[in-house]
């Protein structure tokens, strides 16, 4: 990454195109996310996060060295992967993204983290792809609560309380194999595929181990460096192979969905991250 790029991240809160994935790595990756896709289709996106957690696809999509070298330059050496969601979006649909800040439901001290928007298709205005406003990331805006709109891959209930002029956004037009890296505080969203053929993304959020964050979290990974900090619950290594990870992932999103969600669902008795590690080395704040 070049001096510039990084003078134009820090000036927009946006930098994109940059090279992630080879051929090969595309269809290995979208395989995995398709099989998780039709594992739990037509459920909210929640119910699938954290994919990195329970499937060694994403674990290593997730630490790719390409992506981290990139990272690095934003948050620095000592990386640790905060969480992860897969964003598919089926031909001629109407599921959609309200424009929000990540960064207004985490409460981080400070806006050390960059998510990594990896593109597993072509990503383009007609199917959908990830929209922003350039320079929003300056400020944390209000949010209030929105309709529960069934086609909104949101599953936070919460929008941005501020109207967002459509002619300051810009489309994050994306190759499979391309990724964005965007900041925690800048505005975005997205409108539904039109097109005839599917819109698949991976968003992996990086965090440096020094960020406190208010609100409680779930178990992230060290991805690069360490963690000298101990603010979050780490874990080391890849998932484990053992049992049925699609069944782990859905019984630990739901509960985690439950208790900060309750509105969303039931909770039910979650066996927790099917990981090599699965013992916290701290709590996390």
């Amino acid at each position: 990454m070049t001096p510039e790029q990084l003078d134009d991240y820090a000036r927009n809160g946006v930098l994109h195109p940059l090279p992630a994935l080879d051929d090969r790595e595309v269809a290995r990756f979208r395989r995995g996310a398709e099989e998780l896709a039709d594992r739990f289709e037509g459920q909210k996106a929640a119910i699938f996060g954290q994919a990195h957690l329970f499937h060694r696809w994403a674990y290593d999509l997730a630490l790719h060295p390409r992506v981290l070298d990139a990272v690095a330059r934003i948050v620095g050496d000592d990386i640790l992967v905060h969480s992860t969601s897969l964003f598919c979006k089926r031909p001629n649909t109407a599921d959609f993204v309200s424009w929000h800040q990540d960064g207004y439901y985490w409460n981080l001290d400070e806006p050390r983290l960059v998510s990594a928007w990896i593109a597993l298709t072509d990503s383009a205005p007609d199917n959908g792809c990830l929209r922003v406003v350039p320079g929003s990331h300056a400020r944390r805006m209000e949010h209030r609560s929105a309709p529960m709109r069934a086609n909104d891959m949101l599953a936070s209930g919460l929008e941005i309380a501020v109207t967002v002029d459509e002619r300051e956004a810009q489309d994050v037009i994306l190759d499979s194999g391309q990724m964005s890296l965007h900041h925690v505080l800048i505005v975005h969203g997205s409108h539904a595929n039109r097109s005839s053929r599917p819109r698949i993304g991976f968003a992996v959020r990086y965090v440096a181990p020094e960020v406190r964050q208010e609100r409680d979290h779930h178990e992230v990974v060290l991805a690069r460096g360490r963690d000298r900090y101990r603010h979050y619950r780490v874990i080391e290594g890849p998932p484990a192979e053992d049992g049925d990870p699609f069944v782990r992932q859905a019984a630990w999103n739901r509960e985690r969905i439950a208790r900060h969600l309750p509105a969303i669902g039931p909770a039910q008795a979650s066996p927790g991250p099917n990981t090599t590690s699965p013992n916290p080395t701290a709590n996390s704040v």
